[in-house]
């Protein structure tokens, strides 16, 4: 495994310790990016799978607390985000051809997780799609002790689009050979936080924390990501079929559902917790999608919980 440094974009003003940021290279050559925040004295490693136009930078806060728990953190650019190789001319729409493609990133990630001697045993935090990604990655023996998600797409909310409408018209599109373009309802190739105003959001009910994405988007474009093509959606409908039919991980489990979750499907996730006999269902009132990113008391109830969970407690 070569690593080589990459960048890594931080505030002057901002308080948080700078990551150690690599560029690796998944196995089919797509260039990659993953950032390492260390604990001074660590107790383990969590392996962080951000979600779906997400990049390293927006979890320095999350990591902020896990390494002053003792825990180093390694977060990745998955391959069409980020500063990882975009996968079509037009660099705004998410893109995927095939889930099973996230899984070499998987494969690259702990393989620079062992070059890095990263402190054993290892845990698994999973973010939106990054839980889609994990529990497949679970699935393919992810050599984790316990895994956490929050609001995991093992589901997608499509109110007001039916699910078979949705799959429909993806299919329409990929045999048109249109499955590059952004998917009807999805954003095009705008930036979400900066398009939509912080009232209707989706993603958090906290004013500080919105503003502090808008504020990296305006600063940082090159990190951000439009909507998603027809051919994601094509996709992530497929994976999300196929991980309903699966066994759920013998390990440890904590997954986060806020009450006001509006982006993946909590049905699906309830029955995945309930098919999980070591799986625990946290749930946040007043949480929207994004609980690491919420109002200090409902961030700190999972952030408890996942230091309880890695912890052994």
């Amino acid at each position: 495994m070569q690593l080589s440094p990459a960048p890594f974009h931080q505030f002057a003003d901002s308080r948080e310790a700078p990551a150690e940021a690599y560029w690796l290279r998944s196995d089919d050559d797509v260039r990659l990016r993953m950032a390492l925040w260390r604990a001074e004295s660590a107790a383990g490693t969590v392996l962080l799978f951000p979600g779906r136009t997400e990049y390293v930078e927006k979890y320095a806060p999350v990591a902020a607390v896990l390494t002053g728990a003792g825990f180093h953190v390694l977060a990745i650019d998955w391959r069409g985000q980020g500063l990882a190789d975009r996968l079509l001319n037009n660099p705004r729409p998410g893109h995927i051809d095939d889930f099973a493609r996230y899984q070499l990133d998987v494969v690259a990630m702990v393989e620079a997780a062992a070059a890095l001697d990263l402190p054993e045993p290892w845990h698994l935090l999973g973010h939106s799609m990054g839980g889609a990604i994990g529990l497949a990655a679970l699935h393919n023996g992810l050599p984790v002790e316990t895994a956490a998600f929050s609001a995991p797409m093992w589901g997608i909310n499509h109110a007001p689009m039916p699910q078979a409408v949705a799959s429909s018209l993806s299919a329409v599109a990929g045999r048109l050979g249109k499955g590059g373009a952004a998917a009807f309802g999805t954003g095009g190739n705008g930036t979400y936080v900066l398009d939509e105003p912080f009232r209707n959001n989706l993603l958090t009910g906290d004013p500080d924390a919105w503003a502090r994405m808008v504020r990296e988007a305006g600063h940082w474009p090159d990190l951000t990501l439009g909507g998603a093509t027809y051919g994601w959606v094509a996709a992530a409908l497929a994976e999300c079929r196929r991980m309903a039919a699966e066994p759920s991980p013998d390990l440890p489990m904590l997954v986060s559902l806020g009450s006001h979750e509006l982006v993946v499907s909590a049905p699906a996730v309830r029955a995945r917790v309930a098919a999980w006999p070591a799986g625990r269902l946290l749930e946040i009132p007043g949480g929207h999608h994004e609980v690491m990113f919420e109002a200090p008391e409902l961030r700190q109830k999972f952030l408890d919980a996942l230091l309880a969970l890695i912890a052994g407690r």
